[in-house]
């Protein structure tokens, strides 16, 4: 028997959300049904909490007066080279042992990008043509090749690419990963409210307008998709974590995860240094002897500017998005806090009291989301690590002609540092000359000087495959 109209108003007149109903003598069976388990899956007391309190009450300037530096490797840093041997030995051994897996966070659309599939599946080798996952799967297997090891890819999706996702991975056979090689889990969803009634919007006469609940879900959802036990039965006792659309991000690169190893830290955050203070990338800090990211937005202009005694940025960590996790520090963090809500004020289609569609022209409404790296002030040992921008960090976020973050930008970067790589090892790349590197055929720069022979001449644009 069928949920009927009385049953949910008695659900819903408590919150002051009867409106969900209001066109129900308008749906078919079908769509009652599916609308009335969608109602059901509400947390409507936690929505109404969270118009209440949630991280927009932050007494930022407070937190920032207070921020430090983190506890951190500098590039800077002179390390002898026995120690930078063990560091590395550490990571390289803990990969060939299987301990290693890592979670690729790829729920998002391309949309800011021109492109309606899964931002994942856009292309952007410059030569190849590769796909984001195709740049991040080469890498993959390049590692476990090296270290004769099977690593596990956990794969994030959203119920908004997760349906596409599987598909091209289908048309891709999986990219040679076997069943339990390559995991895909879909991350939760939040329901958008009104930003001025806090009342739940509809996306259609049937349909509530849901969101992603951000990458800060993933914590609820490995645990809810079986993943952190998956992990666990088969020996995974760290997680590099990153985001899809960063195609030089370093997947399991020894010398970071021998950082963490050393130091015991339960989370740590690969940054790059700033290049001046208002950057638009979150800001690693200690507060009170914990680390913790400030969002670009929530830093006060003083605190952006503040000066080390060297004159350099006091606050000069970068957030990437790149971290390694231990999986019990995220076994523990499940068990005694949920991570926070953001609000983000967003324009929201939805549906009017008439049953009409409204597509509004400016914010109508709050999502809330979770962000993974509230999980740092949790941690009781968090290390931060410094990378060189030009080799780990070169996102795609924006279409060409944005100021940042685009297509042709990537390219560049991706292009450059294989240059930078093949003259290293001694040949002549002409000027102007277009080259990319697959991690197939050589993972870094010492493989690249194992492949190429001093004084060699690449005088046209080549993609170096297998």
């Amino acid at each position: 028997m069928g949920e009927t109209l009385e049953s949910l108003l008695a659900l819903l007149a408590p919150h002051k959300q009867e409106h969900l109903v209001e066109h129900w003598h308008k749906l078919s069976d079908s769509q009652k049904s599916s609308l009335s388990r969608e109602i059901r899956r509400l947390d409507f007391d936690q929505l109404a909490e969270l118009q209440r309190s949630t991280v927009a009450d932050t007494d930022w300037h407070s937190l920032s007066n207070r921020a430090e530096p983190p506890p951190a490797v500098r590039l800077a840093d002179v390390l002898q080279e026995d120690e930078r041997r063990r560091i590395r030995d550490l990571g390289e051994e803990a990969l060939a042992c299987g301990r290693i897996g890592v979670i690729l966070v790829a729920g998002g659309q391309g949309t800011r990008l021109g492109f309606d599939d899964p931002k994942g599946m856009f292309k952007i080798g410059p030569l190849s043509n590769r796909s984001l996952f195709e740049m991040h799967f080469d890498r993959l297997t390049a590692v476990m090749n090296r270290y004769d090891v099977a690593i596990p890819m956990y794969v994030m999706t959203s119920p908004l690419t997760d349906e596409a996702t599987r598909t091209y991975f289908q048309k891709k056979e999986r990219f040679g990963l076997d069943q339990d090689q390559l995991i895909l889990f879909c991350q939760g969803t939040m329901p958008a409210v009104d930003e001025k009634t806090g009342r739940v919007l509809l996306s259609s006469l049937h349909e509530i307008a849901l969101s992603p609940d951000g990458h800060g879900g993933m914590l609820q959802a490995l645990s809810h998709e079986g993943c952190l036990q998956h992990a666990r039965d088969h020996g995974i006792d760290h997680f590099f974590y990153a985001q899809v659309d960063n195609p030089l991000v370093q997947l399991c690169d020894p010398e970071l995860i021998g950082h963490h190893l050393s130091t015991r830290s339960q989370m740590t955050t690969q940054v790059v240094q700033k290049r001046f203070g208002k950057e638009k990338v979150g800001n690693v800090v200690q507060i009170d002897r914990r680390v913790a990211i400030i969002e670009y937005s929530d830093l006060p202009d003083s605190a952006a500017e503040k000066k080390a005694p060297d004159g350099s940025l006091l606050l000069w960590a970068g957030n990437i998005a790149v971290h390694i996790l231990e999986r019990s520090f995220l076994e523990q963090a499940l068990s005694s806090a949920s991570l926070p809500f953001h609000r983000a004020s967003k324009v929201v289609p939805t549906i009017d009291s008439e049953g009409n569609r409204v597509n509004p022209t400016s914010p109508n409404a709050v999502k809330f989301e979770r962000f993974i790296f509230d999980l740092l002030p949790m941690a009781e040992r968090a290390i931060v690590v410094e990378g060189d921008a030009s080799q780990v960090f070169a996102p795609v976020k924006n279409a060409d002609g944005a100021p940042s973050d685009t297509p042709a930008a990537t390219k560049a970067a991706i292009v450059e540092l294989a240059r930078k790589w093949l003259k290293k090892a001694g040949a002549k790349v002409g000027a102007g000359v277009q080259v990319e590197i697959n991690p197939r055929w050589a993972l870094d720069e010492d493989e690249v000087a194992t492949k190429i022979s001093a004084g060699v001449e690449v005088s046209s644009d080549t993609y170096f495959s297998c």
